[in-house]
């Protein structure tokens, strides 16, 4: 009789095992729209552990913290000056990450320039439009990053009531690093996660036996153009950012210059500059984000100084020479990462 019994638990172990080897890891895909983009999320496991839903109701309650195009959410609610506004984690990431950058980058990266944003038309209201000097410079006293701080009680303190956050050079890629913990905390270990246009790469491609490979685009096409890629790199547990006016550069008709304007906090006037785009990888999205957009308002000689001081970053910056040409500067570790 024992002999029997041990010959059935050697059966249900070896079915156990069975069934454990039938089931394989494969490719499950999340696509849907966000943020006024879309998104995109691919991950690794042996059956569905997160849903589009799940990813909808996420990316929902972000913007309804960060969102400056959402009136009820509580960033527009802290710009229309609202002061009892107790912000979530969520915003608190977001302006530490904020005045990090701000600080390393004297200023030129600064998130309360909303106000100046929405003066020249590029913000909600999307009404474009010229500013005078008189105009600028009344409005330049509402923009500092020192002139803002997160209390005790989690409520945000602005030294003027005109002060206007503007995270949306940095949330979206913060968006990013916030579904990624998402699929981390439900046992996901390697997945890439996309919205509009930034991304983190989570482990590999474990089914192909792969580092997960990304194509960045040519800053210089048309919209008109197939889609056409200046480099295709190789990621694992980094995250990807590129700023720059793609498809919005400006070509002076008289002389063919190419350059594009990018709104300097320091000066409140569009910098017209030579760089064209900035690639950034770094080990979250989020200060992948940051970076990019705060190496638009650098000029080139800048940009080359504050990465001998930040060995950490992987960069690609486009830009146009003396001659009018289309170059390329890449750190050494961005190069070991191309495909």
């Amino acid at each position: 009789m024992m002999a029997l019994k041990n010959y059935y638990k050697v059966l249900v172990v070896l079915f156990v095992v069975a069934c454990q080897r039938e089931k394989k890891e494969d490719f499950f895909i999340i696509q849907g729209e966000a943020q006024g983009s879309t998104y995109s999320i691919k991950y690794i496991a042996t059956e569905e552990l997160v849903s589009k839903k799940d990813i909808d109701s996420l990316l929902t309650e972000f913007d309804n913290s960060l969102s400056t195009y959402k009136p009820s959410s509580s960033i527009s609610k802290i710009n229309n000056g609202d002061t009892t506004v107790v912000v979530n984690d969520w915003f608190v990431d977001t302006y530490k990450a904020s005045q990090k950058i701000y600080e390393e980058t004297n200023g030129l990266f600064d998130p309360t320039i909303g106000v100046l944003v929405n003066a020249y038309g590029f913000g909600p209201n999307h009404q474009h439009k010229n500013l005078s000097q008189k105009q600028i410079d009344s409005l330049l006293q509402y923009v500092g990053f020192s002139k803002v701080r997160i209390n005790e009680n989690k409520t945000i303190h602005k030294d003027f009531t005109q002060t206007y956050f503007d995270f949306n050079a940095i949330a979206q890629g913060y968006s990013v690093d916030v579904v990624v913990n998402f699929l981390k905390s439900k046992g996901i270990q390697n997945g890439i996660v996309e919205i509009g246009g930034e991304l983190f790469a989570l482990g590999k491609n474990t089914i192909q036996n792969k580092n997960w490979v990304i194509g960045i685009d040519d800053p210089l096409q048309s919209p008109e153009e197939e889609r056409k890629l200046i480099a295709s790199i190789k990621l694992e547990n980094l995250g990807m950012a590129t700023s720059g006016n793609y498809r919005k550069v400006i070509v002076d008709s008289i002389t063919g210059e190419k350059f594009v304007h990018t709104i300097n906090p320091k000066t409140g006037k569009p910098q017209k500059g030579s760089v064209l785009s900035t690639t950034i990888l770094a080990s979250t999205c989020v200060m992948a984000d940051g970076y990019a957009t705060a190496f638009m308002v650098m000029n080139l000689e800048e940009g080359k100084a504050f990465l001998k001081e930040h060995p950490e970053l992987y960069v690609m910056i486009m830009y146009v020479d003396e001659n009018n040409e289309l170059q390329q500067l890449q750190t050494e570790n961005f190069k070991r990462l191309i495909n």
